[in-house]
């Protein structure tokens, strides 16, 4: 198995850093990119109380649901690989993820996947998550079902409402999308979630090479609407 057959997102560094500046974060502490943004870092800043005191908490990666990868037996986010034992390939500086030596274990080959599972024992108080990734309101093909493991997972951390994608999403017009919302949510204390995510839809659909609906139309408000 090889975790670095997922190609690395550059633009999404961009949509973080500029999300961070619209809600006023401290980039150097509160922001975590490239090798830094890992699954062993995001469990520990649930263990020591910085995920709770957050009001929103953004994941800029890859979406996998259960299957897009062999053993992946349920929905996870990509997050950056760490090399299990010294002779495994080191990170490209443009990478997000380390090649595993042949001999690697399929746990050792999943280890870089923040999984439902891990995700269901997150401690969060935010207003908002966001998944800016593929296909992370996806259902996950249970009868029944209207919204995928995961984003149900971030609501029992403590989560009260999500911004999710129904498909696979394009990473430029997702960085637009994303910015211009926060940009809009924080300009008036009378701006609602909802109405954000409608204005930041609406400043994407208005370019032309974004205007199709396939651009704008996947992402979704789930949970609480309001302020």
């Amino acid at each position: 198995l090889r975790y670095s057959a997922i190609p690395p997102l550059p633009d999404t560094r961009d949509e973080v850093l500029a999300l961070a500046r619209s809600l006023g974060a401290d980039v150097r502490n509160d922001v975590l990119l490239g090798r830094d943004a890992t699954r062993e870092s995001v469990l520990a800043a649930s263990a020591d109380g910085r995920l709770q005191r957050k009001r929103v908490v953004v994941f800029a990666t890859h979406g996998l649901l259960a299957g897009d990868l062999p053993h992946l037996d349920q929905p996870a986010l990509a997050m950056a690989a760490v090399p299990p034992s010294s002779n495994a390939a080191a990170v490209p500086p443009s990478s997000n993820a380390a090649a595993l030596p042949a001999s690697a274990t399929v746990e050792n080959a999943l280890s870089p996947l923040l999984t439902l599972e891990d995700v269901l024992g997150l401690k969060l108080n935010a207003d908002w998550v966001v998944l800016s990734a593929c296909n992370t309101a996806a259902a996950d093909g249970r009868q029944g079902e209207a919204m995928s493991g995961l984003a149900r997972g971030f609501f029992y951390a403590g989560s009260r409402s999500l911004l999710v994608t129904h498909w696979s999403v394009e990473s430029e017009s997702a960085k637009l999308l994303t910015t211009n919302t926060f940009a809009a949510y924080q300009s008036s204390p009378a701006m609602t979630r909802s109405r954000a995510l409608r204005h930041g839809m609406l400043v994407v659909m208005a370019l032309p090479r974004f205007e199709h609906p396939a651009f704008w139309a996947p992402y979704a408000l789930v949970g609480e609407g309001g302020r």
